[in-house]
Formats: structure tokens, sequence, C-alpha cells
């Protein structure tokens, strides 16, 4: 009997052991900025060849906070990192803001400033070893096309493969599958991405619909400053609901879906020989 109770315990730990081997991590950080130089050398590229670059700015967002554009890749970064097998990049954090930099705390950087800086950057990545660099994207306005053609031209300079992602804009499914309705700039999309990070950056009791203006349509009229820090995509919907199982369950599926990309993109690649 005791034997077979040390048996059934040598085969419990035997399992244990296993089932840790299989869920630990092959290096000791996914953080570029925590990681020792000699395990980097080690790592990428022989084991790891992609990057993700989060990248933002620091503007008004209703009652989340003014780096929300930040917060969110981030997050999105650290969360998929394992799951694509990517290292995450020091965050981008200023930006191309507009028309909202003229709200307290707001920043924005010149085109060309932050173009011949995003651009050193991205030729960093490239020297390192990284074959492929995902930019994670969380600031929408002329940054996403800005961001897009230096993707490119440093793809095409270094010889590497670059992927760019606006994530609120390509989870807008995912907003409207989580929701039923579409949200906005610090709407109830991206304020349950926050809330769903860390609660204590959204200030409901700040809250009113008042604050929220539908954006105008293309074409009809421009505003700077822009009237309201909460810019609804469709009039009536978009407005803040403070769910946070909604919330928990938005930052999941969406993290989801921003793994799957990167990990197709990457097949694709690679089935095409490039």
């Amino acid at each position: 009997m005791l034997r077979t109770c040390f048996f059934a315990l040598c085969l419990l730990v035997c399992v244990a052991s296993s089932s840790a081997a299989q869920t630990a991590d092959t290096i000791s950080t996914r953080d570029m900025s925590d990681i020792n130089w000699m395990e980097f050398k080690e790592a990428v590229p022989a084991k790891i060849n992609t990057v993700i670059l989060p990248t933002g700015t620091l503007e008004p967002h209703g009652v989340i906070n003014n780096g929300a554009d930040i917060t969110a890749p981030v997050a999105i970064a650290r969360k998929i990192a394992r799951d694509v097998n990517a290292m995450v990049a020091p965050v981008i954090p200023y930006g191309i803001t507009g028309s909202m930099d003229a709200y307290p705390g707001a920043f924005s950087i010149s085109e060309a400033a932050y173009r011949m800086y995003v651009k050193e950057v991205l030729n960093g990545l490239a020297k390192n070893g990284f074959r492929n660099i995902v930019i994670m994207n969380g600031h929408g306005g002329p940054q996403t096309a800005v961001l897009t053609q230096l993707a490119t031209e440093v793809g095409q300079e270094k010889h590497i493969r670059t992927l760019v992602i606006n994530w609120w804009s390509y989870c807008s499914d995912v907003t409207l599958a989580v929701f039923g309705e579409d949200g906005g700039h610090a709407g109830l999309n991206e304020n349950a991405f926050i809330q769903a990070i860390d609660p204590k950056l959204v200030h409901q009791e700040r809250y009113t619909d008042a604050l929220a203006t539908p954006n105008p349509a293309p074409g009809t009229y421009s505003a700077y400053p822009a009237p309201s820090s909460i810019g609804l995509y469709k009039e009536g919907q978009g407005y803040v609901k403070f769910d946070q199982a909604k919330a928990d369950d938005y930052f999941a599926k969406v993290n989801q879906k921003l793994a799957k990309l990167i990990l197709e993109i990457r097949r694709k690649w690679d089935m095409a020989g490039l």
C-alpha cells in the first residue's frame, strides 16, 4: 500500500513537472528593455525573429487616461508576445496628435520629426536581427498613414517584413459582437479596453453622455480644437457603459484576433518565400 502511494505521488510530481515545462517560456522576459544583452544574443534571431513595437500619443480620452493610446498597444503587445513568439520593443509614446493637442496634457510631434525618429527605431530593430516588425498602433489620424509609409520603406530598404495594425479599427467587428453597436474615440470600446487593463485609469464619476460628440461625416465640417474628447463613430452609438464583464470579454477577444492576424500574415509570408 505504501509503495503504491509512493508511486502515485511520484507520478503526480512527474506530470506536474512536465506541465510546468510545457508552460515555461523559452526566455526570461519578452521585454526588450528588461532582457540582458547576452540572452538577447542567444534568442534573436535564432529563437525569436519577430518584434512588436507599440506606438501611441498623449491626448484627451474623455474619462480615461491621456495615455490610453499608449496603454492599449503596450498591453496588447505584452499579452500576445508569447503566443506569436515575439519580443516587445519599448513603446514610442509621443505621436502626431492633431486637433486634440490643445487639451491639457496633450503632446503633438511634427510629422517631419516623427518620421525621422520612427524610421531610426525601425532601422534599429532590423539591425538587431528581427525579420518581422509588427507596429501595434494605438493612435489614429495622420499617424496611421505615416506609419504605413515608414514600414514599407524600411521593409524595402532592409529586406524585412513589416505589419502595421491599428488595433481598434481591425477589431471593429469585435466591438459590434461584444457591445452590439459601434464605438468611438474614448467611446464604449476604447473605454472598455482600458477598463479591462486597469480600472483605476477609468473615472466613471466624471462621465456624462453630454461629453460625447458624433464625429463629423467626411467633407462636412472640421473644428480646431476638437469640441469633444469623446468622438462617436456613429450618432447615437458608442456611449460609455462601464460594464466590467463586457470589458474583460472585449479585451480577450481583441487580443485573440490580433494574435491570429500576426500568425496568419507570417504564415503567408513564409508560404510565399518572402
